[in-house]
């Protein structure tokens, strides 16, 4: 029996935008569509819905003013497939909230005022295809929907348009699978300018991902202040090694040593039922599953096996996926290096010990070149004996020319003042002074007093002979 306040048609009641507050009490157990929206409709407990609806696989509540789900209110709809929650009022999903929707395919909660997403919220629906998170709070990626405990194994579209999100798990994100990658919506946050993400969604562009291909405009990002668009001529200017490494990490280059064994898996986003393989090496020989070639082998699920990997089988390899029923392929391209990890670690290793080897010398150099500058030489010993024989000589001859007797024996004490005194100086004088000494007659008329101040020189240390000085002992001839 149909509601007086519902329309119903066949399997369909519909009950919009009748100031309903719960579901009326009189429903056809039958009905496989129930529409409540634009309702009053504020909590959904366990018995908001009066009976047992098996045979439901469409429900829709938008535009009401739901703001609390409690555990269990799903349990009397078990069969659900649609569930549409959008515009509503709903500020957290805790857990496990939607866990008696097993058949659940599609959960519509944009709209909302959603700001946290418990990891357990979706746990056990496991047939869940398509998630719709738009114009929410989000400030974070939840990463969560696939990978760990909870992960949504069947998630392939997944809109988190307009929220509030600042950065994505890039590192994390190369875990998921293409044809999941491939139906995740981005655009309308506010990122901030990041060259990791700006490769992650040039990759993706270059994919030809409709969620980017078709909203590239949409994806801009903050700095300074000013809002850049993220994906037009490169305004961040990322350099190339930034871009590829992002190739990198979603496994488009792949590295491997000399005779290992490595699987490469064809990741498209097509990957359903019905699709087949086939791969294309560097030198254009086909591979097809089901058929070996020397050490190459493809599986059925479009991976590519490479048993006891040489140097020839590096290069750039084609996987092409085909469905046949659906009209689609798609070509993905792979990089794999192969390299011998004992010459390239001999190698670095060399050069590291040449480039210490560089600056030690180089350090050896430099603390020579100070030693030479600033440190004092050791005076000892510096003079050999040959040359102090020799000055002994030339002092003894100079102090010849001056007198005709042997130099006066000093003491020791003056002989230690004048240790080191090899100068001789000459002074003439016009008047000589009565009782001077050391007069001597160099012409006929003219009277020249001679004051000498060498010394016989005293047998020395090796130390003291680099030194000189004067000494203020007048010359005295023997009487």
């Amino acid at each position: 029996m149909c509601p007086t306040t519902c329309i119903c048609a066949s399997d369909i009641m519909s009950c919009t935008s009748r100031n309903l507050s719960r579901v009326p009490s009189t429903l056809f157990k039958h009905i496989k569509r129930l529409d409540m929206s634009h309702n009053k409709i504020g909590i959904l407990d366990q018995d908001w819905i009066p009976m047992l609806l098996e045979k439901l696989n469409t429900l829709i509540l938008n535009h009401n003013n739901i703001f609390s789900i409690s555990i269990g209110s799903f349990s009397v709809v078990p069969n659900i497939k649609y569930l549409d929650l959008s515009s509503n009022n709903l500020k957290l999903l805790g857990s496990p909230i939607f866990q008696e929707l097993r058949m659940l395919e599609v959960l519509l909660l944009y709209n909302n005022h959603i700001a946290q997403v418990d990891s357990a919220a979706f746990g056990g629906i496991h047939t869940l295809q398509k998630l719709y998170l738009s114009y929410n709070s989000l400030t974070r990626f939840p990463i969560e929907l696939y990978t760990g405990k909870y992960k949504l194994s069947e998630l392939v579209f997944l809109d988190l348009s307009y929220n509030q999100i600042q950065s994505i798990p890039v590192n994390d994100m190369r875990l998921v699978p293409a044809r999941h990658l491939s139906g995740i919506y981005l655009h309308g946050n506010p990122f901030h300018c990041d060259c990791i993400l700006y490769s992650m969604l040039n990759l993706w562009y270059l994919r030809h991902f409709t969620s980017v291909e078709n909203f590239k405009t949409e994806y801009t990002c903050n700095k300074d202040s000013q809002k850049l668009p993220l994906l037009q001529n490169n305004y961040l200017n990322c350099s190339e090694s930034t871009i590829n490494g992002s190739f990198h990490a979603f496994g488009f280059i792949h590295e491997a040593q000399i005779g290992e064994r490595i699987i490469v898996p064809c990741d498209t986003k097509i990957s359903d039922a019905g699709t087949s393989f086939i791969w294309i090496r560097p030198d254009n020989q086909v591979l097809e599953p089901g058929k070996t070639t020397e050490q190459f082998k493809v599986f059925h699920n479009g991976s590519l096996e490479i048993d006891d990997a040489q140097y020839e089988d590096s290069g750039l390899y084609s996987c092409i996926a085909i469905n046949k029923k659906r009209l689609l392929n798609e070509t993905i391209e792979v990089r794999i290096n192969v390299s011998n990890f004992t010459m390239d670690k001999s190698y670095s290793h060399e050069t590291f010990n040449t480039a210490f080897t560089t600056l030690a010398a180089c350090v050896a150099s430099i603390i020579l070149v100070l030693l030479y500058l600033y440190l004092t030489p050791c005076p000892c010993k510096c003079k050999s004996k040959k040359r102090k024989r020799q000055l002994n000589q030339n002092s003894t001859s100079h102090a010849s020319i001056l007198t005709s007797n042997t130099p006066l024996k000093l003491p020791v004490d003056e002989k230690k003042a004048s240790s080191s005194k090899r100068v001789v100086f000459l002074e003439p004088v016009k008047e000589p002074k009565p009782g001077q000494n050391g007069k001597i007659r160099i012409f006929p008329n003219e009277t020249v007093i001679a004051e000498s101040i060498l010394k016989t020189p005293r047998t020395k240390a090796d130390c003291d002979s680099t030194n000189s000085a004067f000494s203020d002992m007048p010359f005295m001839p023997s009487s």
